[in-house]
């Protein structure tokens, strides 16, 4: 078959099954749009920004597993992408990235709208490339996509220049399989090592499971509640691994760490085996490495990624490869055990201490919102978030039961992820009721793709928890900085006010349900706790995109809190 470059990337969609492809089109890569609209090609989604292309295909790739697609342009479109592929990078999202180059000839000369992608990519992509002839261009393809959603998932970056899009390549054929010599992921697991598992949970008394984003990956819930049930073990689970386990279960310990349950963090200080599965001991969950679980005998640690096995805590029992296939094998191996004095303790620990709030009448509390919004859609609902106190408070509030319904930025920590990666999982699953719970800051971020919701009719509702600042900085600056808020106001300042401006309201904050109205989207404004519950409910009955505003209490802080560089018994909020 006879095909330009571009025709061969819109065939190579097709055949990996590519349903919809975000992007932002440009002079570098207008070869590609100009067949991206053929009859039968994928569901094209025009972004206002590079950053919420990117976004849009992580979260779609969240929400299915599939790999996310965007398409940009060289120069500005493939560095406003930087973020999005290094979210997806730390989170182990697959996603294939195409930006348009200058031809190449002109690549190394300071061309217009020319950008090292190939060397800005490299630390925060799976792999990329460049591509040099047509000839090689159905190998890369293949590759790419194969990269991007084997072993640990990531994104794979191909820079693509316009000289390569209008190549034309002779009987061209696109490849059926891939063989690439040094990238071989091992899935199935040492049978050795995966025996050595079985030997450290059979003799713990005190075993305590750790699932991550990995385990969400893999979709292996039924595995994992098997292995909790037959050996009475807890379970804990990491920011990236809600929904792993079913949080309604009355093993489940939920999250751990900075901002997880006093429970959890108290399950994990006095285990005596640690079986961490799809988990990477990241900072925020094992804070002071000196004084984490410091009674563990045991850490079994079950990933697909060898270099993420004992990078930052040592480990007993290292077992590589793909969860959803070694936990059938370990418990073939893992005798039926009783454990009924440490399910107690666990279960007398989350009696004890529960998640708790000061209830009001006059203000509205941001988890108060968070409550009543899961009470009303009964727990039914992929959930998005920003990045800041809105997110912990959902990961505390919201009892998570199903993999691949919780879609956070969780390694990079990026403001703006949330609206964009709704819309992505919008896209992929349009019956499904989708809500980004957004702070106000982040929210500023990408609001700009309320262009793109409305005209794409992705009735996506979105929750801002309205406080006129950026919440968890100023809780940083209040409990380590006293309290110099320096930076983190949201509201105007009176010194920056001019002096013949009218007076504001003291209490005055931008009022995004009138951004809604002027976008052609549906805006609705809370500002009493009374009005949350009706705000909710007519938010989720409105057929449109809905911004649901919420003013709450401006000084919340998130408990608990393991400061930063701190261990268990430093945690602000209590330990048994």
């Amino acid at each position: 078959m006879k095909a330009t470059g571009a025709q061969i990337l819109m065939d190579a969609l097709k055949k990996e099954g590519v349903e919809v492809v975000f992007g932002f089109p440009g002079g570098a890569i207008i070869d590609v749009f100009n067949v991206l609209n053929a009859p039968g090609s994928p569901r094209f989604v025009l972004v206002r920004h590079e950053q919420a292309a990117g976004h849009a295909a992580d979260g779609y790739a969240r929400a299915t597993g599939k790999t996310g697609v965007c398409i940009v342009t060289s120069g500005p479109g493939a560095t406003n992408l930087a973020t999005a592929l290094a979210t997806a990078y730390m989170d182990s999202i697959p996603m294939v990235a195409i930006t348009g180059q200058v031809v190449s000839a002109a690549i190394g000369n300071d061309a217009f709208q020319e950008v090292d992608v190939v060397g800005y990519t490299r630390p925060i992509t799976k792999h990329n490339y460049l591509v040099k002839s047509v000839e090689d261009l159905p190998r890369v393809l293949k590759e790419a996509f194969y990269i991007a959603n084997s072993g640990r998932p990531g994104p794979v970056v191909i820079d693509f220049p316009k000289d390569v899009q209008q190549a034309v390549l002779e009987d061209y054929e696109y490849p059926e399989t891939v063989d690439i010599r040094s990238y071989k992921p091992s899935v199935e697991g040492n049978m050795m090592a995966i025996r050595k598992a079985a030997e450290a949970i059979d003799r713990a008394k005190k075993p305590l499971l750790y699932v991550g984003g990995g385990a969400n990956n893999a979709v292996c819930q039924e595995l994992l509640v098997r292995l909790a049930e037959k050996c009475q073990i807890p379970c804990t689970t990491t920011l990236l691994g809600l929904g792993a386990f079913p949080e309604t279960h009355p093993y489940a310990m939920e999250m751990l760490g900075m901002h997880g349950t006093q429970y959890a963090n108290y399950a994990m200080y006095n285990c005596d085996c640690i079986v961490a599965v799809g988990a990477r001991f990241d900072d925020r969950v094992t804070g002071k490495l000196s004084e984490f679980a410091p009674n563990r005998q045991d850490i079994v640690h079950i990933d697909i990624d060898p270099s993420s096995i004992s990078k930052s805590i040592k480990v007993s029992v290292p077992v590589v490869g793909d969860c959803a296939r070694i936990l059938p094998k370990l418990l073939e191996l893992l005798e039926p055990v009783e454990r009924a004095e440490w399910i107690r303790q666990c279960q007398d620990w989350k009696a004890s201490h529960p998640l708790a709030y000061k209830q009001d009448d006059k203000v509205i509390r941001p988890q108060f919102v968070i409550e009543q919004l899961y009470e009303i859609a009964k727990g039914d609902a992929i959930v998005v978030t920003e990045v800041g106190q809105h997110q912990m408070w959902t990961a505390q509030h919201w009892k998570f039961t199903k993999p691949r319904t919780f879609l956070s930025s969780g390694g990079l920590g990026t403001m703006g992820y949330g609206f964009p990666a709704a819309l992505g999982a919008k896209i992929a699953f349009p019956d499904k009721l989708v809500v980004d719970i957004a702070g106000d800051g982040s929210f500023q971020m990408n609001m700009q793709e309320l262009t793109t919701a409305v005209n794409e009719n992705l009735q996506v509702k979105i929750v801002v928890l309205n406080n006129g600042c950026l919440g968890m900085v100023r809780q940083w600056q209040e409990m380590f900085y006293q309290r110099n808020y320096s930076g983190t106001n949201l509201k105007p300042v009176g010194h920056e006010i001019p002096p013949d401006s009218p007076p504001l309201e003291i209490d005055y904050r931008p009022d995004f349900a009138k951004l809604a109205e002027a976008f052609g989207a549906t805006g609705l404004r809370a500002t009493r706790p009374d009005e949350v519950r009706p705000t909710l409910e007519k938010m989720i009955a409105t057929r449109n995109v809905v911004i649901a505003e919420f003013l709450v209490e401006e000084e919340e802080n998130v408990f608990p809190m393991i400061p930063a560089g701190a261990g268990v018994r430093q945690m602000m909020g209590g330990m048994a």
